[in-house]
């Protein structure tokens, strides 16, 4: 039996502009659009996607499940997201290699430190 991972959903008061947002933060494209849900992924046809979709209330506590993304340069990247929307969040890492983010729904993500052997 095979299982393929088709799409990561989340839930947003406006998938519209939280999809936007993701999209140009990746670089991705628009792939699925309707009046309550937006699709985005790295190009057409490619897998997994990400779901935003319509619910009626704010994201309340931390998320249970959340994405991680390793960038050439942490500070630049950090500074980018920031400077795009993202917001520093304290929930509780204390002194670790990360950064956690939130997108301006609040939902967290962390930006790693440069993997050895990149540019960084």
């Amino acid at each position: 039996m095979a299982l393929m991972w088709e799409e990561v959903v989340v839930d947003s008061r406006d998938p519209r502009t939280l999809g936007l947002w993701w999209r140009d933060v990746l670089g991705w494209v628009v792939v699925g659009e309707s009046a309550d849900e937006l699709e985005i992924a790295p190009s057409q046809g490619a897998h997994p996607t990400v779901l935003f979709g319509a619910v009626p209330e704010e994201k309340s506590g931390k998320n249970r499940l959340h994405l991680d993304f390793v960038p050439d340069d942490q500070a630049a990247e950090v500074d980018r997201l920031i400077g795009m929307g993202a917001s520093r969040v304290d929930i509780g890492q204390a002194d670790v290699p990360w950064v956690v983010l939130a997108d301006p729904e609040g939902n967290e993500f962390c930006v790693l430190a440069a993997r050895p052997g990149s540019p960084d």
